[in-house]
């Protein structure tokens, strides 16, 4: 079960897992408050833990949870939310030798947790094996604390050292080794326990609160140096790798040991048992003393033994102490010494830089890392830690049980709900990863197959109650659908089946646990057991569903009535289909998906490749005409397989743009009609109006659509997969539609009785004959199912090879092929024009391959796509805009082709020769060397004979050494056929330096690229790509291979509709409101996530803007450097995303008045948008202009004038020459200009920054004005300094001269223009201000509404906000 594992160890800062997991036993499911999270205490996530010394300032916490109650998130969630709020209360707490202290706790939190704090307190993180006690008693672990009589504020607890166990022994070692390694980043470099890298505190020389305040008083200008490294100035050439992880000092930690490990001696004789042994300990110290120790029921001690003579009886003096680290002090001068300043540092540092991550981030590039001795290291290697980090002692987890208990958890209310959401995330995280480290297991050849008689590739594993097989077509299952091609896509098609059925959630209906990871060349699916289906054959075990494709063919009523539900929301139409013997049977699912039930009773479906429907555009099929936007473009395409499927974001933009349809043509026939009657006139309006913004009236209807519907902008509401029709409940089966008719008719139909459509009476509309017929014709119209609504579904079996539908449904079948063509069409014609639209109005910034390949995904588009859209880009007009986009796109499709080409590659590699080969491929693929000849292991000679026995055990064991034939022109070919072959994009290339010069690309990016889509690891070194004289790459430089992962993203529901909420109340200008939102979303995240996830950061980043806006510098200060922390620990050090959060933070610093932070920030946030994707960018402009800006307030002209001039260019070439964006340009460079004295060239850039203005926004525009006003300023200091020099020639040194007034800019005046550049407003904040403001706001949307005015153009600084980031 899970409550075992559940909320423990997921966020414990400092501890390993083990160290409390097995305490947790069999205690009930605890509940934490929503604050309880970023570390396992009782911290406030958003308490103030500047110092990381936890120092408890609790104020926040307090106002906080007012601030919950003040707004309960407009639904129904009021009361619930007061529910998890509890105020905390103070105790004491009384640790043998140390001074009592106070630790601030809440009611809800366990007795372990307050375990926690005192494991990662500095005075007292060297106890693990003790009890607290309160009066003598001792307090149970699992009690909550709000059940613990006598407990109330000012108690005083006692921490009672209790006796060791093995069990207790081992947890104490490895927490000492744990405090040892606390600052070593080697983990985080290797991938292992949730551990990654961030860089944040050496740019802000450890923290931004009120100590980095301290330090940098004092005036500031004086000691900045601002010059940036030569690679970041703009239009550097050179792209190093090295200042990707700049060196921390701290890293290098100072000794307290040489050597702790586990003795030859172990475990105790008998006799030694029985005087209380546990276990033998051999340490080296740094002053070189070998020592051998003792582990007691009592404690440590010293005892004789040496290293080859065995003598247990204790030493004299023995230094019996309870703790090690007591024993060490005592033995170890240095180690008393070092192991206080290392604690000293690592509480120091910010939670956040130590809190393990929910999922592993693997770092590209990693130093050369010394390998030290570390006994708990390889105890874990070779126990495979099966049994021991799984907590449950004694047996391995059960994760199918696991995963199906926590679906079942009650969800009728918040706690509940938290509760549930919590524990499921938690499994699904540790499942994760528990698969990946299978899946390495299985392809590094440590798992016996359970059909070890069959060839490599048909093996199949199981390892840790999790089920193993390879991506290849086995016994030819896949023949007919592309063979191993096929089978190669089948996993990840199933996985985004899973994430469907997993997200619509239908109680009783269950899918298996699936894992996609992708290791050194082949691609393992990791999946759940049920229960009993090893003990079955298939055959009888299926009683729903095909296991033959759709040739025999059963069915259940069950799991029709299950899959009923699921039908609306993944708009599944249920239909029938022949079998064997020609009888017609009942589906609502593709024929794969086959129904089993698990010996649990559970109802499973598995299979569920096909759950969305073919994409026909890359599926031909004789005799089928595709609509004319699809042939244009050459398709239909032959595909690779025939399990092309759509993506479920673009069925839902589908649907969305059939029902805007549907109710255009509704209300146009109804208007018709009601011309021809000449009756009302005045209603007319009224109905177009329904007619614009039909989603806003059909969410109403929609159950949890409160917030979709505040939500400004009407797309978002079908974006998150929960669109009008999939929210309203089946039971009012009546769709959203109709309650639309309800709300126009009344207004068209005078008869219709009002009172009938005030209770949902869904025949009003219908009664009357004429519009009944109106539905049917728009219904007929958009295709869809039902002629009395709008409802449209698809069937998945349509173009099935091997499927065969009844004579009856003839008609039907014909119409879904229509929809189908249709669907097709809608993605060529709509959605990929509007993914260019959206990238040349700058809606979407894709930066690299992960951000490029998200914009696809996000409207639909698969990525296979990838060619088309590229030639799209290349025809249109506005090219030269788009060039980012088209290199990136460029950049994406040969990493990916060189993807497929590596993985076939390698798995010809053996083992042995695997860094060889990678290096060698890497120089084919990247470096200038033009016969990059592959260096051959040296032992290969050796080994040939003896490997030729084992030759199928191991998959790619074979003796294989055709990879060192690989050629760069070889290469270059292959990729180029492989780009044409797959995306159907020709690429004119015969090698690297071709490509980079006809596409404008970069190597270093190019290399990032393949190494994250691959999971190669390289040392990070300046690679020389260019030389004509050797290869880039040795084998040297590939330190690790790392598994690629795809698994489902459990989400927090509660708490993004309050994040959705507080982000609508924002746009509306509601900041207060909105800010309690979101930080009452904050909470419910916390609680559900734990303290690291995405979602969090996007929380965070908002806050910080909020907090800014709003005039709270160190508060946004605060919460930003926790989104940038969060940024870099979550999705990369070099993610865009973390890029784009170091900018905002470089804002807030200089907010604060720390200028060099800021400058150093902005350095870094350019470096790594020059690795990612080069300096042409428009995001780029936006880099420069603020470093531009900065640079202008600490008085150094000449260089902000490069990055201005940089950002000037760049805007006018991505924002066209008469954007407002470069008008703001031009003004920021004649204002350096001013500062210069340098008039001329001043009023020159001002002119054209006018002239902008006057044609965009008329004379009588406030930034005309200004701009005016600027100019004649401008003319008269020119006027005056002219004076001053020809009074100077005319007189000589006598002359009289009038002192001219040389500005340099205030700070207040950088940060204005700041704020500007980055689409801040700030707004006084009175209260009559915020009224005025408010009904600015609702004015505008009325308008808007109302089709008056149209957007106002982006550049306009007057939107309140209109550029909060939103995710």
């Amino acid at each position: 079960m899970v409550s075992k594992t559940d909320d423990i160890p997921a966020s414990v800062p400092d501890c390993n897992p083990v160290d409390l997991a097995d305490e947790a036993g069999d205690g009930p499911e605890t509940r934490r408050t929503s604050e309880k999270d970023s570390c396992c205490c009782g911290h406030s996530a958003d308490t103030a833990m500047v110092n990381g010394d936890r120092a408890h300032e609790h104020t926040e916490e307090a106002e906080s949870k007012q601030d919950g109650e003040a707004d309960g998130g407009e639904d129904s969630n009021e009361q619930e939310v007061i529910v998890i709020q509890d105020t905390g209360f103070t105790v004491k707490i009384q640790a043998p030798g140390t001074e009592p202290f106070d630790l601030q706790v809440s009611p809800q939190e366990m007795v372990q947790e307050i375990h926690q704090v005192l494991m990662d307190r500095e005075d007292t993180c060297h106890r693990t094996c003790f009890s607290l006690q309160l009066d003598g008693n001792v307090l149970d672990n699992f009690a909550e604390l709000k059940s613990i009589e006598g407990l109330q504020e000012g108690s005083l607890l006692k921490v009672v050292e209790e006796p060791y166990t093995v069990r207790e022994a081992r947890i104490h070692v490895r927490h000492i080794r744990d405090l040892l390694k606390s600052l070593d980043p080697s983990d985080a470099y290797n991938g292992v326990d949730c551990n990654s890298l961030s860089f944040l505190s050496i740019f802000t020389d450890g923290d931004l609160g009120d100590s980095g305040k301290r330090k940098k008083k004092g005036n500031e200008l004086e000691q900045i140096d601002c010059t940036p490294p030569e690679h970041i100035l703009p239009g550097s050439k050179e792209r190093p790798l090295v200042p990707l992880q700049p060196q921390n000092k701290d890293w290098k930690p100072t000794q307290c040991l040489k050597v702790l490990t586990m003795s030859g001696w172990n475990p105790p004789p008998g006799n030694r048992k029985m005087h209380g042994d546990l276990m033998y300990l051999y340490i080296v110290t740094v002053e070189e003393r070998h020592v051998s120790l003792t582990a007691s029921t009592r404690g440590f001690y010293l005892n004789q033994s040496t290293t080859y003579t065995f003598n247990p009886k204790p030493a004299n003096p023995s230094f019996l102490s309870h703790s090690l680290v007591e024993l060490l002090s005592q033995i170890s001068p240095a180690f008393k010494k070092n192991f206080t300043a290392l604690q000293k540092k690592r509480v120091q540092r910010h939670p956040f830089e130590r809190i393990a991550t929910p999922f592993q981030v693997y770092s590209w590039t990693a130093p050369q890392v010394d390998h030290a001795m570390d006994c708990v290291r390889a105890e874990d290697a070779y126990t495979s830690r099966l049994g021991y980090e799984e907590h449950i002692p004694g047996q391995t987890r059960d994760w199918n049980e696991e995963l199906q208990t926590t679906r079942e958890l009650p969800r009728k209310n918040l706690p509940e709900r938290l509760l549930r959401e919590r524990a499921i995330f938690k499994v699904h995280s540790d499942f994760a990863a528990a698969a990946t480290r299978g899946a390495m297991a299985v392809i590094d050849g440590n798992v016996m197959a359970i059909n070890p008689g069959e060839e490599t590739k048909m093996q199949m594993f199981i390892w840790n109650n999790i089920f193993f097989s390879l991506g290849f077509d086995v016994r030819d299952h896949y023949r007919e659908l592309g063979g191993d091609a096929a089978a190669h896509a089948a996993p990840t098609n199933d996985l985004n089946g899973v994430r469907a059925y997993g997200a619509v959630d239908v109680e009783g209906l269950y899918t298996l646990g699936t894992v996609v990871v992708d290791y050194r060349g082949y691609r393992v699916t990791a999946q759940s057991i049920i229960p009993g289906i090893l003990e079955r054959e298939q055959e009888q075990s299926v009683i729903y569903g095909s296991i033959d494709f759709g040739k025999t063919v059963v069915t259940h009523s069950k799991y029709l009535e299950l899959l009923d539900k699921t039908s609306r929301p993944l708009k599944v139409q249920k239909h029938s289909v022949l079998n064997e013997k020609e009888e017609t049977v009942e589906l609502c699912s593709s024929v794969e998906c086959k129904g089993i039930i698990g010996n649990d009773g559970r109802h499973y479906i598995l299979d569920l490749l096909r759950t969305f429907p073919p994409d026909l555009n890359f599926l031909p099929v004789d005799g089928e005409e595709l609509s004319p936007e699809s042939q244009r473009l050459g398709l239909p395409r032959q595909h690779r397989h025939r399990l092309a499927c759509l993506r479920q974001e673009l069925i839902e933009a589908f649907v969305e743009h059939r029902y805007l349809l549907f109710m255009k043509m509704a209300a146009l026939q109804l208007m018709q009609q009601k011309a021809n009657k000449d009756s009302i006139k005045t209603d007319a309006p009224a109905i177009t109006e329904t007619s614009e913004t039909p989603t806003e009236s059909s969410a109403d209807t929609a159950r949890t659509q409160t917030t979709a519907a505040e939500s400004s902008n009407p797309a978002d509401v079908s974006t998150d997969s929960t669109s009008q029709s999939d929210s309203s409940t089946s039971a009012a089966s009546q769709t959203a539609l109709e309650s639309d008719e309800n709300s126009s008719k009344p207004t068209t139909n005078g008869p219709v009785d009002p009172a009938a459509t005030q209770n949902g009476g869904c025949k009003s509309p219908l009664e009357d004959p004429k519009s009944r017929e109106v539905v049917l014709n728009a219904c007929k119209a958009v295709g869809s199912i039902s002629n009395t609504s709008f409802d449209i579904r698809f069937n998945p079996d349509i173009f099935s090879p091997g499927v065969s539908f009844p004579e009856d449904s003839a008609e039907d079948v014909q119409k879904q092929k229509q929809l189908l063509k249709d669907t097709a069409a809608f993605l060529v014609s709509c959605q990929i024009p509007s993914l260019v639209k959206d990238c040349l109005d700058h809606s979407a910034l894709p930066m690299d391959g992960a951000t490029l390949t998200e914009a696809l995904h996000q409207r639909g588009i698969n990525v296979r796509y990838l060619g088309t859209v590229l030639e799209f880009v290349d025809k249109t007009p506005a090219k030269a805009q788009l060039e980012h986009f088209y290199r990136i796109g460029i950049t994406e499709l040969i990493t990916r082709c060189a993807k497929h080409i590596f993985k076939t590659y390698l798995q010809g590699v053996e083992l042995s020769a695997l860094s060889a080969a990678v290096s060698h491929f890497l120089n084919c693929f990247l470096s200038s060397f033009p016969d990059a000849v592959a260096h051959l292991p040296p032992d290969e000679l050796v080994s040939r004979r003896k490997s030729r026995k084992r030759r199928n055990r191991v998959p790619g064991g074979g003796d294989n050494t055709a990879w060192a034939s690989l050629t760069p022109s070889e290469l270059w070919k292959n990729i180029a056929s492989e780009a044409k072959s797959y995306y159907h994009f020709t690429l004119q290339c015969e090698s690297v330096d071709q490509v980079v010069e006809k596409y404008g690309l970069q190597k270093i990016t190019l290399l990032r690229e393949i190494s994250i889509k691959t999971g190669i690891q390289i040392l990070i070194k300046e690679c020389n790509f260019d030389s004509r004289h050797k290869p880039a790459f040795t084998e040297e430089d590939i330190l690790n291979i790392f598994p690629v992962v795809k698994h489902v993203n459990p989400k927090a529901s509660d708490a993004f509709h309050f994040f959705q909420s507080g982000q609508a109340k924002v746009q509306q200008g509601f900041l207060k409101e909105g800010c309690e939102l979101i930080n009452e979303a904050l909470n419910l995240f916390n609680n559900v996530y734990g303290a690291m996830h995405v979602e969090i950061c996007a929380c965070l980043r908002l806050l910080a803007r909020l907090n800014y806006i709003m005039g709270d510098h160190p508060e946004a200060l605060s919460n930003q450097q926790k989104a940038v922390l969060m940024s870099e620990r979550v999705l990369g050090i070099e993610h865009p995303n973390t890029i784009q959060e170091y900018m905002h933070l470089a804002l807030y610093c200089f907010a604060n008045g720390q200028l060099s932070t800021a400058l150093k920030l902005l350095y870094r946030a350019r470096y790594l948008m020059l690795l990612v994707c080069g300096e042409d960018h428009p995001e780029m402009a936006l880099i420069d202009s603020n470093i531009g800006l900065v640079l202008h307030g600490v008085m150094e002209y000449d260089l902000s004038l490069r990055f201005l001039e940089n950002s000037l260019t760049n805007n006018t070439k991505y924002h066209g020459p008469r954007s407002l964006k470069v008008a703001l340009s031009h003004h920021l460079v004649a204002r350096v200009y001013e500062s210069k004295a340098e008039f001329r060239s001043a009023l020159q850039h001002e002119k054209e920054g006018y002239t902008i203005y006057k044609n965009q926004m008329g004379e009588a525009h406030e930034k005309t004005k200004e701009s005016s006003e600027y100019l004649k300023y401008l003319t008269q200091q020119a006027v005056a300094l002219q004076r001053t020099m020809n009074e100077i020639y005319k007189n000589g040194s006598n002359a009289s001269i009038t002192p001219l007034k040389f500005t340099a800019p205030s700070m207040a005046s950088v940060l204005e223009q700041l704020n500007i550049i980055n689409g801040i407003i700030f707004i006084p904040l009175s209260q009559k201000d915020l009224e005025n403001l408010k009904a600015e706001v609702q004015r505008r949307q009325q308008l808007q509404e109302l089709g008056k005015i149209d957007e106002p153009t982006e550049d306009t600084p007057l939107e309140l906000e209109d550029k909060i980031p939103i995710d």
